[in-house]
């Protein structure tokens, strides 16, 4: 799992590339913490390099979302696969984000 974490145009975007699962989750979740400080920026969480996610990684995925709702930002994910739409579906996440 590689994650790159860049500032654009005012949003925090996160890429993500390879599995989220739960052996990497840990890891994972330190290289978010870059998005906790969002007040004033949107957050983009960039999946299309994303090839599997796990409960542990919809789990990060939300508490990114709510600690920026907690401050007026807005978390919106781009660039989801067919297979990873079907697993926010199944789970009822595809309600929670906004896509983009």
């Amino acid at each position: 799992m590689k994650t790159t974490f860049k500032e654009e145009n005012n949003d925090y975007i996160m890429y993500f590339e390879g599995r989220l699962d739960t052996a990497v989750a840990p890891v994972v979740e330190k290289e978010l913490e870059p998005l906790s400080n969002c007040s004033g920026h949107d957050i983009i969480l960039e999946c299309s390099k994303l090839d599997y996610i796990s409960s542990s990684g919809l789990r990060l995925f939300l508490g990114v979302l709510k600690k920026a709702k907690a401050v007026g930002s807005h978390v919106y994910i781009k660039g989801l696969s067919n297979e990873i739409r079907s697993v926010f579906t199944m789970t009822g996440f595809i309600n929670l984000f906004e896509f983009k």
